[in-house]
């Protein structure tokens, strides 16, 4: 799973899965799912993703996976 944030869009999509949609279905205004060819949810699209979620932190629980973290600083 692979989070990315676009601050100049102020979107964020949340990539579950490595695999191409092959399907989005629009759920909310701003907030679009994407399905694999296979019927899988393999991703969300959130606009204006600073009013649906807090962008401030990111608090990881009990993931049975190797974390990796890139950062960087915003002005």
């Amino acid at each position: 799973m692979k989070l990315h944030y676009y601050p100049d869009t102020d979107s964020l999509y949340i990539d579950l899965a490595d695999a191409q949609a092959a399907e989005s279905q629009e759920v909310r205004p701003g907030v679009v799912l994407d399905f694999g060819p296979d019927g899988r949810l393999v991703g969300i699209d959130l606009d204006r993703a600073s009013q649906h979620v807090s962008l401030d932190t990111l608090d990881i629980e009990d993931l049975p996976a190797r974390i990796t973290a890139r950062a960087t600083d915003v002005a």
